[in-house]
């Protein structure tokens, strides 16, 4: 056993490591590709058959193994064809690779498309009257969901999300699955939210965003069929009367990659050292892991705000909604607020304020929260 253990070694080189990490990267990437997908399903059929072939020739099992043989020909032929979008999408991919851009902004570019893409249609559908449900996937798969609507593959537009939620739509009741720069599918059902909320002012579009981000990381925008206000639902936190830009600039904050919330800063070496010392490494480590946002879901009685707004945007309608006229609170004493983007010129009014009563439950001051 030594000395097969050293013939081992005594092979293994740094082109040995190098061809180990090209093969690793080239199966993650192709992974990446089928990821949430049906093609997974044909990845694992095919795996299995793979394993009963190599079982057959271990075990001398010639006619299983000549049947899997001569499968196999036809096989390669129905894998094209089976996976031909996904083949073409790695195509796509490889010929882009030539441009450095496009590594670096692929994800700012999706983000820009979804932003303008889903804040225009929000307006447009607010404008005519039309309520919406729109769910942006992230890092959650959303399968389940996408198969109780109808699958699309689209390519994301605000006039294919207008025509999906025209009255006359068979698929307007439903909400609409955005994966990347595509519409994956429309009609679909979203699970209810476990939270009560008393407020006429949230009907089920909203009862559902809430559900689906209490599971899920994903985010939601919800166009009111009844007054047209837009709001943006996130981890189970409501921001309601976004107009366009507002829309807009928040889900590019949410979309965008943003590694300086997650980049490892490693403390100085310890003096007369060359490195940092271990302890030092894991303080740090686990400051980068306090630094990301929390993966369980948040409470609704806290308002959301997506990170980082602009303070001048956000400081007039905290104030507005903070104090009214008497410069007492203009919410009571059992209610917990929602945020509202809405305020103009920060004057202050009873439609800038949303409550939702929580029973048995006070409102806490908190930063960013209307008492």
């Amino acid at each position: 056993m030594p000395q097969l253990i050293g013939s081992i070694l005594d092979q293994v080189t740094a082109s040995t490591f190098l061809d180990i990490g090209i093969t690793a990267l080239l199966i993650y990437w192709l992974f990446s590709l089928i990821r949430g997908t049906s093609a997974v399903r044909l990845v694992i059929g095919v795996s299995v058959l793979f394993a009963v072939y190599f079982a057959a020739r271990i075990l001398s099992l010639r006619l299983l193994t000549q049947i899997l043989e001569t499968g196999a020909v036809v096989g390669l032929f129905a894998l094209v064809v089976v996976f031909q979008p996904e083949l073409r999408r790695a195509l796509d991919r490889i010929g882009r690779v030539g441009s450095l851009g496009w590594l670096m902004s692929a994800e700012n570019r999706t983000a820009e498309l979804v932003a303008t893409e889903v804040a225009r249609a929000a307006a447009v559908l607010s404008a005519e009257g039309h309520g919406a449900l729109l769910v942006i996937e992230r890092e959650t798969g959303l399968e389940q969901i996408a198969e109780t609507g109808v699958m699309i593959h689209g390519d994301l537009s605000a006039d294919l999300l207008r025509t999906i939620f025209s009255p006359k739509s068979p698929l307007h009741d439903g909400a609409v699955l955005i994966r990347g720069e595509k519409v994956l599918a429309a009609g679909a059902l979203l699970p209810l939210g476990e939270t009560t909320i008393h407020s006429e002012r949230f009907g089920t579009r909203h009862r559902a965003a809430l559900g689906t981000t209490e599971q899920t990381d994903a985010i939601v925008v919800v166009v009111s069929e009844e007054n047209g206000q837009v709001s943006l639902v996130q981890r189970a936190r409501i921001v309601r009367n976004l107009n366009e830009s507002q829309l807009a600039r928040s889900l590019r904050q949410l979309l965008e990659p943003s590694p300086e919330r997650t980049r490892l800063r490693l403390p100085a070496a310890v003096p007369g050292s060359r490195a940092p010392r271990l302890a030092d490494i894991g303080r740090a480590v686990r400051a980068g892991r306090r630094d990301q946002a929390p993966a369980e879901p948040i409470p609704p009685d806290e308002p959301f705000l997506p990170e980082p707004l602009d303070a001048t945007a956000t400081q007039g309608a905290d104030a507005s909604a903070s104090q009214g006229e008497d410069g007492q609170p203009d919410v009571a004493s059992d209610a917990t607020p929602v945020r509202d983007l809405g305020a103009t010129n920060g004057v202050p009014g009873d439609e800038q304020t949303v409550e939702l009563q929580q029973a048995g439950r006070e409102p806490a001051g908190t930063r960013g929260r209307v008492r």
